[in-house]
């Protein structure tokens, strides 16, 4: 993938993905690291892709959190810029769905972003400078059969990134929420054509995204030219949302 560097390339600043081990957040965190960031990738499987520094971390536990951003600060410095992408999906129909299914969801979803958000912002604080970006889903703009635990989760980012905006403005950092579609993935890949083409239906710019879609919706927002861009919901879905 070719892209153009962002403004802030060499500049050094340090980023921490979470759930940085493969897909979206894998692709996340080798782009910071190309346009010139230090980078650091969390996930349970403590992997990362070539010139990321791969930690171990479990966002559903506090100290594992505390240990992740310790080390981040050990190896680089303080944390600048925070892409929240860990998440996990327990899908099933409402009336099926077990209390560990949502609660689950939740805790890895919406309370693991509440854990290293709350991390981050100690050192963004004292440094006046932070950029947070959230990964959201169209699912948690528009809802979805069989996802009502990772729906919930979704639309509560929202709720978290314009309250840490409002409160962490003052102090030069900026919390902006991702909210991608349908994009193409090793999860699409395996779903049937129909499917495919049902989706794609539904979808104004009758395609599914790319990785890549996401990858420079984020790179943008972590960017110091962003400093006035904050609180939004930057939709990465064809279209699919609009309105909501």
């Amino acid at each position: 993938m070719t892209h153009e560097p962002a403004s802030t390339a060499g500049t050094g600043r340090v980023a921490l993905v979470t759930g940085g081990s493969r897909g979206i957040g894998a692709a996340i965190a080798a782009r910071l690291a190309a346009d010139g960031y230090r980078v650091a990738a969390t996930s349970r499987a403590g992997t990362a892709p070539e010139g990321v520094l791969p930690i171990a971390c479990d966002v559903t536990d506090a100290a594992s959190v505390d240990a992740a951003f310790t080390r981040v600060e050990d190896e680089f410095g303080p944390v600048e810029v925070l892409i929240a992408n860990a998440g996990i999906t327990k899908d099933t129909l409402m009336a099926r769905m077990k209390e560990e299914d949502f609660t689950s969801v939740i805790d890895t979803n919406l309370t693991g972003t509440y854990r290293v958000i709350r991390r981050a912002a100690r050192a963004m604080t004292r440094a006046r400078f932070g950029r947070i970006v959230v990964m959201s889903s169209v699912v948690g703009l528009m809802g979805s059969a069989g996802q009502v635990n990772y729906a919930a989760s979704k639309a509560g980012l929202v709720g978290i990134a314009r309250s840490v905006s409002r409160e962490l403005g003052s102090r030069g950092i900026t919390c902006n929420v991702v909210a991608p579609g349908f994009i193409n993935t090793e999860m699409t890949a395996v779903l049937p054509a129909k499917t495919i083409a049902d989706y794609e239906s539904r979808i104004p710019a009758r395609r599914l995204g790319e990785v890549g879609d996401v990858v420079n919706a984020v790179s943008f927002l972590a960017d110091d030219a962003t400093s006035y861009i904050t609180g939004a919901v930057i939709p990465v879905d064809g279209g699919l949302g609009m309105g909501h």
